[in-house]
């Protein structure tokens, strides 16, 4: 193909006479706010764009999947941001229920999604599934006529506003990526929350969010496919995915090159135009060529994919092509424009930030490469090729894992107490913004503290400790709890000097854990009793930080006073700590009795260990 028939060129001129209407007054406005465009995006519906490549029948309009892709090349054009909010609805949000979805489903969730009356998202990656999704942790667990869904989602385009998810979690962990099923999860199911729009370097008109999952009830019904298909739906549905991003970046390269050729022609310096200088033209004409190949190549992947030909390698090589040419475009546009296209408020400047991340997401231009490669070379064996992948991480050695759990949150935090107590000198006091690196104990919030108010509380706990202030990248970045040189973190800082860390509301992603490995002893308090940061702790509690923090300040402020100090001691077998002051209520033993005091036949409440199993440890 290398014109266009006249039924897709009439989708250019019907596309870009709805952008350019609308879109260009706005742009500016949407990036500088970090605004989602709900009113033009219900101008597309309007117009019929929300399900250009589906069946009349099913809502959508009827057409193929070249006339989304100039759809998508089309609005980025204009702004790259409102480019992807329609890439991402067709291809992510809507194929894999177009393509493996249930009549029930199809009636259900494809017509409104198709329509245009609903959103559509894809939920698939997450802290440790990046470009490895098979590092898929959230899971699923079937009940009685419905699974229960936990775990966390980052970088979700569309979220918060869509209303319908494709996501994707682990039924079967022993199987990794032969035990991940899709499932369809509508906005307002409970447990089913989001995140704040991140605040992105570009496309900040297309929002971006986490996705959140706690104890979520979705119906038997919503599993799209069969169990287990969960990995292979979703690789599937990249392959669409690339064409749409390709289509993005094309229409942003075309949309820069554009300006800086309107500029070249005007701007003038030694008495003529730039444009006739040839470091100025043979860049122009790079850029032609440049977008004229990717157009080539996309446009390519398209077809294949509307002929239910294998296109998988094309719409890679597509994706590859378009996305670095878009960022070497946008780059020399913005040198033809000279100081002015640095300055905010010009259109190259936006198109030159809006361009950096397709070669970043829908698989990265490495993995690109390795689809590329794969589909060049076929599959090749690898040693230990077919070997079951580990079960669930165990617990990292050296880590207790001890969940302090007694009758309430005022036992839980006088137990943790006296085991800080014993081991740390809070006379010996931090200061609350000690650098991180040099900090010997450390009090991190996270974004379970809900409210700046009660971040600010619980900073003014650290401050009262003689802590130093720590707290998540989501909790610094999103929620602005403290400044961006205290999150902790493998981008962020490392708690490498720290004897004594703990974690308030924090999950425990990955990226979080690694800023504290060399940490000492690791407290964790969070409401999920499932939270990564548990198995990566010495002690936990679960419970809300707003409320533990204060009962342990009010614990560990308290004068000790020696004449009634009682020794702690802990269970060999399982870890339990046994605290005089709590006592086991629950065997008869009084708060306030000392171990050498406890009947002989007593035994640990959680593993049956006899009394003999205990050491001191204070």
């Amino acid at each position: 193909m290398y014109t266009l028939d006249a039924e897709h060129e009439a989708m250019r001129q019907k596309v870009r006479a709805l952008g350019e209407k609308s879109i260009p007054s706005i742009a500016m406005q949407l990036d500088e706010n970090n605004e989602f465009p709900k009113a033009f995006v219900g101008q597309m519906k309007d117009a019929g764009l929300m399900g250009i490549p589906y069946e009349k029948e099913m809502g959508g309009a009827g057409l193929d999947a070249l006339s989304y892709a100039i759809a998508v090349e089309e609005l980025s054009r204009l702004d790259g941001g409102i480019g992807v909010i329609l890439s991402a609805h067709t291809s992510l949000g809507t194929w894999p229920i177009a393509e493996f979805g249930t009549p029930e489903q199809k009636e259900k969730y494809l017509k409104p999604l198709a329509s245009g009356e609903k959103l559509g998202a894809f939920g698939l990656t997450e802290e440790n599934a990046g470009s490895d999704a098979g590092g898929t942790e959230t899971t699923a667990v079937k009940k009685d006529g419905y699974y229960l869904l936990n775990g966390h989602k980052i970088f979700i385009t569309n979220a918060p506003e869509a209303d319908t998810y494709v996501v994707f979690a682990s039924t079967d962990p022993s199987k990794g990526t032969r035990g991940i099923s899709a499932f369809i999860v509508e906005k307002g199911m409970e447990g089913f929350t989001c995140s704040p729009h991140y605040n992105k370097m570009g496309i900040r008109s297309s929002c971006t969010a986490e996705l959140n999952f706690r104890d979520v009830k979705v119906p038997e019904e919503n599993l799209l496919g069969l169990e287990g298909q969960g990995f292979k739906i979703a690789m599937a549905t990249l392959d669409g995915g690339r064409i749409g991003i390709a289509a993005q970046a094309l229409g942003i390269a075309q949309g820069a090159y554009e300006d800086a050729l309107t500029y070249a022609k005007e701007r003038e310096q030694f008495g003529a135009p730039i444009a006739v200088n040839q470091g100025i033209s043979f860049k122009l004409a790079d850029m032609a060529t440049q977008i004229e190949a990717a157009r080539l190549l996309v446009y390519r992947a398209a077809e294949l994919k509307q002929k239910h030909e294998p296109y998988s390698t094309a719409a890679a090589m597509a994706k590859l092509f378009a996305s670095d040419m878009a960022v070497k475009v946008c780059d020399d546009a913005l040198q033809i424009f000279g100081g002015s296209g640095y300055m905010k408020g010009m259109g190259v400047e936006r198109r030159y930030r809006d361009a950096k991340i397709t070669q970043i997401y829908e698989g990265t231009n490495e993995i690109q490469r390795v689809v590329i490669a794969s589909g060049i070379l076929g599959r090749l064996k690898k040693k230990d090729a077919g070997k079951p992948k580990a079960d669930a991480p165990k617990q990292p050695e050296g880590r207790k894992g001890v969940i302090i759990d007694e009758l309430s949150d005022a036992a839980n935090a006088r137990k943790l107490a006296t085991i800080l107590k014993s081991s740390f000198d809070f006379k010996n006091r931090e200061d609350l913004n000690t650098p991180i690196d040099h900090a010997q104990k450390i009090l991190a919030i996270g974004q379970g503290a809900k409210t700046k108010e009660h971040a600010d509380a619980a900073i003014d706990v650290a401050r009262n400790l003689g802590l130093a202030i720590a707290s998540s990248r989501p909790a610094a970045e999103v929620h602005h709890f403290t400044s961006m040189d205290r999150f902790v973190g493998l981008s962020g800082q490392k708690a490498n000097q720290a004897k004594l860390y703990i974690a308030a509301g924090i999950s425990g992603a990955k990226q979080h854990l690694k800023g504290i490995e060399k940490a000492g002893m690791v407290v964790a308090i969070n409401t999920d009793p499932n939270a990564p940061i548990f198995k990566n702790a010495d002690y936990g509690i679960v419970g809300d930080m707003n409320v533990i923090l204060p009962l342990l300040e009010k614990e560990l402020g308290e004068e000790e006073k020696p004449e009634k100090k009682l020794d702690v001691y802990q269970c060999t077998l399982c870890g339990y700590v046994y605290d005089p002051t709590v006592g086991d209520p629950e065997s008869g033993i009084a708060p306030g009795t000392a171990f050498e005091d406890i009947p002989e036949d007593w035994s640990c409440p959680y593993c049956g260990a006899a009394k003999s199993d205990f050491v001191k440890i204070s």
